[in-house]
C-alpha cells in the first residue's frame, strides 16, 4: 500500500521494512513530533476546559481522606 507522508506529503510504501511510517523519514516524524509539542496540533474535546475536570477530580479525593 502506498500513502502520503503527513509532513511532505511523499509517497511512502506502508509495510513491515517501512521503519518510519506513516512518515518518509526520522526528520518527518521529529517534525511532526515538535508540532504537536508546540501544540500546533490538538485532538477535539467536547469539554471546553478539561483542566476543571481534573481539578475537581482532586478536591473530590480530598474530600474522602
Amino acid at each position: 500500500m502506498i500513502v502520503n507522508c503527513p509532513t511532505c506529503n511523499a509517497e511512502v510504501t506502508w509495510n513491515k521494512e517501512s521503519k518510519w511510517r506513516p512518515f518518509c523519514s526520522e526528520r518527518c516524524k521529529l517534525i511532526d513530533l515538535g508540532a504537536w509539542a508546540d501544540e500546533e496540533y490538538s485532538i477535539a474535546s467536547s469539554d471546553p476546559n478539561p483542566i476543571d475536570d481534573i481539578d475537581s477530580d482532586y478536591t473530590e479525593l480530598d474530600a474522602i481522606k
